[in-house]
C-alpha cells in the first residue's frame, strides 16, 4: 500500500511540473514531414495532430507558418516530434514535446492499433497516445527572460554589474545619444526593431514572411450551395448529391466530431468548427480547407 502511494505521489508530482512546463510555451510547432516519415502529411498525420492539439486547447501551428514573434524567437515554442516504434502487426507511436534546444518538455503514452490498414491504424494510435494530454489545463505563462550580468575589470578590481547599471555608470554627461526605439501599439507585436546611439547601431525587420500554404476562398460546394447527404455505411457514411451521386466517403475516427474523408481525387479529414463542416487536404505542398453542406 505504502509503495503504491509513492508511485501515485511520484505520478501526479511528474504530471504537475508536465502542465507547468507546457504553460510557458505559446505555440506547438507541427512539422508538415515527421522525421519517421519519407513524405509530407504522410497518412495525414500532421493535419491529425494539429487538429487534436487545437481541439485541446493548445496554440497549434505548422513548422512552415510561423507567427512573426515565434520566427523571431523559436523558444516561445515547443516542437512536436512523433516516434514511430511499429511493428509487423501493431502500429505504435509516441509524441514527444521538445523546446528550441532540443530537450524534451512532455512525452505522452505510447499509442497502438491493430488495425491493418495504415491511415487508419495511425489514427486510432495517435488518438490514444493524445489522451495524455486530457488532463493537461494549459494556459500559456510567459516567461522572465534573465537579466544577464556582465563582468568589467578596472584596475585589478573585476566587479559585476548589471546592465542598467553599467550603461548609467558609463554613458558621458551631457551627450545626446539620440537613442531610437521603435515600439508596436500596446498589444501588437514590433515590425522593426532599431537602435541609434555612438557605440550601437542596428536595424532588424519582423515583418512576417508569407507562407506558402493555401486556401480557397469559395469551394465548389459552397458556390452552387449543393447539399450532400449522409447516408450511413460500415465504419461511417458516404455523402451524396441530389443525382444520387457518390461524392465522398467519410470514415470515423476517434473524434467524433472528426472524419477521416475520401474522394475520388483527394484524400484528408472532415471535422466541424463552429457549426460549420470543412474538408481540409493538400493540393501538392499546399494546406486547402473547403466548407462542406452537410445533411445527416
Amino acid at each position: 500500500m505504502r509503495t503504491l502511494l509513492i508511485v501515485l505521489t511520484v505520478s501526479f508530482s511528474n504530471f504537475l511540473s508536465a502542465q507547468t512546463d507546457l504553460n510557458n510555451y505559446k505555440y506547438f510547432v507541427v512539422p508538415k514531414r515527421f522525421e519517421a516519415f519519407r513524405k509530407t502529411n504522410q497518412y495525414q498525420t500532421s493535419t491529425l495532430i494539429k487538429y487534436l492539439l487545437s481541439e485541446k486547447g493548445f496554440n497549434a501551428v505548422y513548422d512552415d507558418a510561423l507567427p512573426p514573434d515565434l520566427a523571431s524567437d523559436r523558444c516561445l515554442g515547443v516542437w512536436v516530434d512523433l516516434s514511430d516504434d511499429s511493428s509487423m502487426f501493431t502500429t505504435k507511436t509516441t509524441l514527444v514535446l521538445k523546446d528550441c534546444n532540443g530537450a524534451d518538455v512532455f512525452e505522452t503514452q505510447q499509442g497502438k492499433s491493430k488495425i491493418k490498414e495504415y491511415k487508419s491504424a495511425y489514427n486510432e494510435a495517435i488518438g490514444e497516445a493524445m489522451q495524455s494530454l486530457d488532463g493537461v489545463d494549459y494556459e500559456y505563462t510567459a516567461m522572465e527572460a534573465p537579466k544577464e550580468t556582465l563582468t568589467l575589470s578596472f584596475k585589478n578590481d573585476v566587479r559585476s554589474l548589471k546592465n542598467k547599471e553599467i550603461a548609467e555608470r558609463m554613458e558621458p554627461k551631457g551627450i545626446n545619444t539620440d537613442k531610437v526605439q521603435r515600439k508596436a501599439p500596446k498589444n501588437q507585436n514590433p515590425m522593426v526593431v532599431q537602435e541609434a546611439t555612438t557605440e550601437n547601431q542596428s536595424y532588424k525587420s519582423l515583418e512576417p514572411v508569407p507562407s506558402n500554404i493555401g486556401s480557397k476562398n469559395e469551394s465548389q460546394v459552397a458556390e452552387n450551395g449543393e447539399i450532400w447527404y449522409a447516408q450511413e455505411i460500415a465504419n461511417g457514411y458516404q455523402l451524396v448529391d441530389s443525382t444520387p451521386k457518390v461524392r465522398m466517403k467519410l470514415f470515423k475516427s476517434s473524434n467524433e466530431n472528426m472524419f477521416m474523408a475520401q474522394s475520388d481525387e483527394k484524400s484528408g479529414i472532415v471535422y466541424q468548427k463552429e457549426g460549420q463542416w470543412i474538408f481540409e487536404y493538400y493540393e501538392g505542398e499546399n494546406l486547402v480547407q473547403e466548407p462542406l453542406n452537410i445533411k445527416f
